[in-house]
């Protein structure tokens, strides 16, 4: 019998570490190749880690809430052969050494997403798990700073912190109060500020852990960026008989639902492309503008919650291309198979809040994105068509759009030329678009 040493993988250009959720064996459990062990979570997304070999857990290395880091063993697995342990020790090194891509993602600082960095400066990378720790105990930008970081490229780990928490009252006078003070407040997501009187019969439900993060994100997002929102009603009639027309060879053709997404992103790409000014992030009093189009895709959950897998490059995909690249992620995000990477890198989000029937919504800006746009239901309506003859009223396929935008960086003129585009493209659909 030889020890194997399971290791956590990699999961995806920087991404360095993940926290353990739960695990689905104990120790002394027999398990299978390609049997999922335990379940880890890097900031919204949740995995599950496959065992690459079959064989028993003899130790569990790191815990319930703990951290690891890519290509560190997480648990040790008695497995049949000699000689395992030995080629286990190769991979562990490499797995542990990020590449050069990853390096460069890991330094810039707007690649990572909103929980990781936007209460920090760029240069301060924080896991979930140590940034919350910090600001249950107060810790400024400041203090942080000063933390000489054991992880991998110098970042502070848990136990780094932790250490800095027990010997904090021995620090130097400058890291105390009155820098505190001048720091800006940490939002109460969790304690509100009112006392909320609970009545018998009332049920009182924690948070789970995405629901936290979502909360806390949205609170800054309010908080960082100030919200405009332009309207504008479309008629999507053409967009409406060309899907009914290509739907089904489309399914037929390539196994895949051919859903109105693919067309409203198309259509946002094309806007983005005639304004790139919206394609932008800000950093400090830097405008950084983005090279690639990546969209995002607002999700809801199974279980209430919302997630954002994107669609990567979304402006050198085609129709077809679109429709199969939405069509994985939402299923992957409703059966918990993201990876970490599907949910980094929105450039610009789309959320389409007509799929539960609403006919528009004031969408909240995803950090470090600077817009988003909120679909509506389409709704067939009376609607003044003009001809040659004159005007005439005829029923139409007729959809609010809403488009929510930072005042810091988007006028409002910007803004709503970018939501007029959009609906030109729209209105103006080509029914003998290919698909």
């Amino acid at each position: 019998m030889a020890e194997y040493k399971l290791l956590l993988p990699s999961m995806g250009e920087g991404v360095m570490e993940a926290t353990i959720i739960t695990w689905l064996f104990n120790e002394g459990d027999n398990v299978k190749e390609d049997d999922s062990v335990v379940e880890i979570a890097t900031d919204k997304v949740d995995s599950d880690v496959p065992t690459p070999v079959s064989g028993k857990i003899v130790k569990i290395l790191k815990q319930k809430d703990e951290v690891a880091k890519v290509g560190e063993a997480i648990a040790i697995l008695e497995i049949e052969g000699e000689g395992a342990a030995s080629e286990e020790v190769k991979t562990e090194t490499p797995a542990a050494t990020p590449d050069a891509d990853t390096l460069k993602a890991i330094e810039e600082p707007l690649q990572t997403t909103a929980a990781s960095n936007v209460e920090f400066s760029g240069d301060l990378y924080l896991s979930p798990l140590v940034k919350s720790i910090a600001q249950q105990e107060n810790i400024s930008e400041t203090e942080l700073k000063s933390i000489k970081g054991s992880g991998l490229e110098g970042r502070i780990t848990k136990e780094d912190i932790l250490a800095y928490v027990a010997n904090r009252g021995n620090q130097p006078v400058q890291q105390a109060a009155p820098v505190q003070a001048a720091s800006t407040p940490k939002p109460a997501v969790s304690a509100p500020a009112a006392t909320i009187s609970v009545s018998a019969g009332d049920e009182i439900i924690p948070m789970d852990r995405m629901r936290k993060i979502i909360a806390e994100n949205m609170v800054k997002a309010k908080q960082i960026a100030p919200h405009v929102t332009s309207f504008i009603e479309t008629d999507v009639t053409n967009v409406v008989k060309w899907r009914n027309k290509n739907k089904a060879v489309f399914e037929k053709r390539e196994g895949e639902k051919l859903t109105f997404m693919p067309i409203f992103v198309k259509a946002v790409v094309k806007a983005i492309q005639d304004f790139p000014m919206i394609n932008v992030s800000i950093n400090g009093e830097n405008i950084i503008k983005k090279k690639n189009i990546n969209i995002g895709m607002a999700t809801a959950l199974p279980d209430g919650n919302l997630i954002v897998p994107v669609i990567k490059n979304a402006d050198q995909l085609s129709l077809s291309g679109l429709a199969k690249a939405i069509n994985d992620l939402a299923y992957r995000a409703r059966n918990k198979k993201l990876r970490p990477e599907d949910t980094q890198g929105a450039t610009y989000t789309i959320s389409n809040v007509g799929s539960f029937g609403n006919l528009m919504g004031t969408p909240i800006i995803p950090q470090p994105q600077v817009a988003i746009l909120a679909i509506g239901a389409i709704v067939k309506k009376p609607a003044v068509l003009e001809t040659a003859d004159g005007d005439v009223i005829a029923i139409r396929n007729l959809m609010f759009m809403s488009h929510s935008y930072d005042h810091r960086v988007v006028d409002g003129s910007l803004g709503g030329m970018m939501l007029k585009h959009v609906h030109d493209y729209l209105e103006n659909w080509d029914l003998n678009t290919e698909i």
